[in-house]
């Protein structure tokens, strides 16, 4: 019952900041009209309180402190679970998102591998036909050096050849003069 008072009287009080609140008007009106007005804001701010005392007599819950507490501490863990529960919902996510950006990471470094792997293949390809080519030059110079060698010798054979046939032609010019 006392329980009851303490609700009437922080309705009441609640009911008389609201009255204070309504009560102020603008001064612009004539006086009896304030009156009138803030009489009839009276009349409808009481009919509001009494309904709202008789919709708290028949929804109020009176409990004791240690009930009060016990279920306000319940309330409080059932607020932290929720809290809790709506991060560990977050981190599944970023969990989930963390999982997804390392399988693309594999999948892309995998991708990267097998580039590698094409490109150092090319450039053995590249390295063994370079060095072929160089062989091939190698023998090619080899047969030209060769081929400069033959002609030089043919090349002196001939000087010798044309000096024996200018001492033979001399020979002949100086023996025939005589």
């Amino acid at each position: 019952m006392a329980q009851r008072d303490k609700s009437a009287v922080v309705v009441a009080s609640s009911s008389a900041s609201l009255s204070s609140s309504y009560s102020s008007a603008p001064p612009a009106a004539p006086s009896g009209e304030r009156w009138g007005s803030a009489i009839g804001n009276l009349g409808e701010l009481g009919a509001n309180v009494e309904s709202l005392q008789k919709l708290l007599a028949r929804k109020t819950v009176f409990v004791d402190d240690d009930v009060f507490s016990k279920a306000s501490l319940a309330a409080d863990q059932a607020r932290t679970i929720k809290i809790l529960d709506q991060r560990v919902q977050s981190l599944e996510r970023e969990l989930d998102a963390a999982i997804s950006a390392a399988a693309r990471a594999r999948t892309e470094k995998r991708q990267a591998e097998a580039g590698q792997r094409a490109a150092e293949q090319r450039a053995q390809d590249v390295t063994k036909e370079l060095e072929n080519t160089s062989k091939v030059f190698q023998l090619h110079m080899e047969e030209l050096r060769t081929k400069q060698h033959e002609i030089a010798k043919r090349d002196s054979d001939i000087k010798v050849l044309e000096a024996i046939i200018q001492t033979l032609s001399g020979k002949d010019d100086g023996g025939s003069s005589e």
